[in-house]
């Protein structure tokens, strides 16, 4: 699918901000509109009551001490109470619209590919949020608050125009010979923009990889490379946002001697007027107020290119991840997995990576309902890549993965990943209660589930020992749990998952020996009438399982049972004896 618009455009790109977000806040929008309207008014009454002022003074009229005071207090007063409501209400509407962005963007991502969110680092995807948000926002503030500059200049130039229209033509020439530099500006804006919003997304990354091997830098002595590092990356943020901001100070500049040449030619060509004929000055106090006034919203509309450029390079970023497709989705006419009890089956599969390197090559193996098959191997052999294409976290490039005779690209997402629970070893869990973070396995299960499963997997235990129970919040990643608490919570949601398909990828590798002990009580009940198939390390996983196969380049090298492989001595009996004289030694 492509995008529906050329992102290179402004003009395209508003458009569809319009089309997708913006329109759906239409009464919205209007109120605002109104605001900005009443605001200019209140503004451009500013220097007709100077001009009543001229009048009532030349005419020495004793009304003077009392009415224009009390005209500038209301004119102030009205335009600071409409300046309030329009602040507040425009904001609303940019943060709604903000807010529809990242929940798109979100919401894509967490349905994209895998292979896509693992493309780049989590504080890169992290910045489409933040500075790309933040850009946007900025550009949509100054758009909603440059319609309300618009209409302020036109009430202003009206009030010119009423007290003079020469002087007000005179005035109104100069300041659209400002648009051809401002453009200009803004295109290199947009393109530093971009680069500026890159450069933020690797120094975060960098940043979010050094706090998360803090051990490692510190046992390893690591402190000044770290440093260095770090003075690089800072070193080109430096650089990219001083370029960044060169190039926006060019436009106040611009804007501000423009200004004052207006102003000058304006006294200039009065005072030649008032010299070569019977012309009095007039309303020339008022106008010049006018002229002034008009100065500020002037130059936020010069000053708007710079920051609606900016702003852009962050949508072009964020429709950018909006619109790109995932590969991996329901086909056509997709269908529910088909009953059964979880009867896996490959055949000759093989798959690429998106970069060209091999991860499978014709790997075949059957599990059949209730077994566990055991994938062994040395590392790289392709066991994680096996077990990704059975919930199709990747798609196979060639043959088969099928579950009950069905081949799982055939069928519809919702109901395969129903049928399959995944405990992996590192046990990472939500920052949120132990219940929600079991309840994760079947949403909406009761509370009664919930410990069920929990005591099921040997962990009801320790969370009734926890501060608040089922309601203790475990931390970012389950911090405040232990490895092996973690992990048994892991296969708690497992449980009430409930599924046909049981995917283990080596669930007590981290573990210590006592904790390894209880979770493998867990792991027992857990695979109780479920086929199950997991990646092994241990050779206390393997001896258990009804089939074993060994796997080597992408490969299934050797299968069978954990005897008949060792009576091979093949593959797998080296890895056993390997395995058993680092355990001796």
């Amino acid at each position: 699918m492509k995008p529906r618009i050329d992102p290179s455009t402004t003009r395209a790109l508003l458009a569809r901000l319009w089309r997708d977000h913006i329109r759906h806040y239409k009464p919205r929008l209007t109120l605002v509109l109104f605001l900005s309207a009443a605001m200019a008014g209140a503004t451009a009454l500013y220097p007709l009551v100077l001009r009543y002022a001229g009048i009532l003074f030349a005419d020495s009229d004793p009304r003077i001490a009392w009415q224009i005071p009390l005209l500038v207090v209301l004119v102030t007063l009205l335009k600071a109470i409409t300046q309030y409501f329009q602040s507040i209400e425009a904001q609303s509407l940019v943060l709604r619209v903000i807010r529809d962005l990242q929940n798109r963007m979100f919401a894509h991502l967490t349905r994209t590919d895998l292979a896509r969110i693992e493309r780049e680092a989590p504080a890169q995807l992290a910045t489409r949020f933040t500075t790309d948000a933040t850009a946007i926002r900025e550009a949509l503030t100054r758009t909603v608050n440059g319609l309300a500059d618009v209409v302020t200049v036109i009430g202003l130039v009206a009030s010119m125009i009423y007290m003079d229209p020469l002087l007000s033509l005179l005035s109104a020439v100069l300041y659209p010979l400002a648009a051809v530099p401002i453009q200009r500006i803004g295109k290199r804006v947009r393109r530093a923009s971009g680069g500026m919003q890159e450069t933020i997304g690797e120094t975060a990354a960098m940043l979010n990889e050094s706090f998360a091997q803090a051990r490692t830098v510190r046992a390893y002595r690591l402190e000044d490379i770290e440093t260095k590092r770090a003075e690089t990356a800072f070193r080109s943020l430096y650089r990219t946002l001083l370029n960044i901001t060169k190039t926006r100070s060019r436009v106040e500049p611009v804007l501000e001697v423009l200004g004052g040449i207006a102003v000058a030619l304006v006294i200039a060509f009065e005072a030649w007027r008032a010299t070569v004929s019977d012309h009095t000055l007039g309303d020339f106090g008022a106008f010049v107020g006018a002229l002034l006034l008009a100065a500020r919203p002037l130059r936020a509309l010069g000053s708007l290119n710079s920051a609606l450029q900016e702003g852009m390079a962050g949508l072009v970023r964020v429709f950018a991840v909006i619109d790109e497709p995932a590969r991996i989705q329901d086909a056509p006419g997709a269908r529910p997995l088909p009953p059964g009890r979880g009867h896996v089956r490959f055949e000759q599969v093989g798959f690429v990576y998106p970069d060209g390197r091999p991860g499978l090559t014709g790997l075949s193996f059957e599990a059949h309902p209730g077994q566990t098959v055991a994938l062994v191997g040395p590392s790289g052999a392709g066991k994680s890549t096996a077990l990704a294409l059975i919930p199709r976290l990747h798609d196979a490039t060639t043959g088969a993965v099928r579950i009950d005779g069905a081949d799982v690209r055939g069928v519809s997402l919702e109901s395969l990943r129903d049928s399959i629970a995944y405990v992996g070893q590192d046990a990472l869990l939500f920052d949120d209660t132990v219940a929600a973070n079991i309840a994760m396995g079947r949403p909406g299960a009761s509370r009664e589930a919930i410990e069920a499963a929990a005591d099921a997997a040997q962990a009801a235990g320790f969370i009734r020992a926890l501060p608040k129970g089922y309601d203790t919040v475990v931390g970012p990643g389950g911090g405040r749990l232990s490895g092996g608490q973690r992990q048994r919570i892991s296969l708690a949601r497992a449980l009430l998952r409930d599924p046909r398909v049981l995917l283990l990828d080596e669930a007590t590798s981290a573990l210590d020996t006592e904790n390894e002990a209880a979770v493998q009580v867990a792991l027992t009940r857990l695979r109780a009438g479920r086929t199950t198939i997991v990646i092994a390390h241990r050779l206390s996983t393997v001896r258990d399982a009804d089939l074993v196969v060994a796997m080597a380049d992408g490969r299934a090298v050797e299968t069978g049972t954990h005897a008949s492989l060792l009576a091979l001595d093949g593959l797998y009996a080296r890895l056993v004896k390997s395995q058993a004289l680092g355990a001796a030694a």
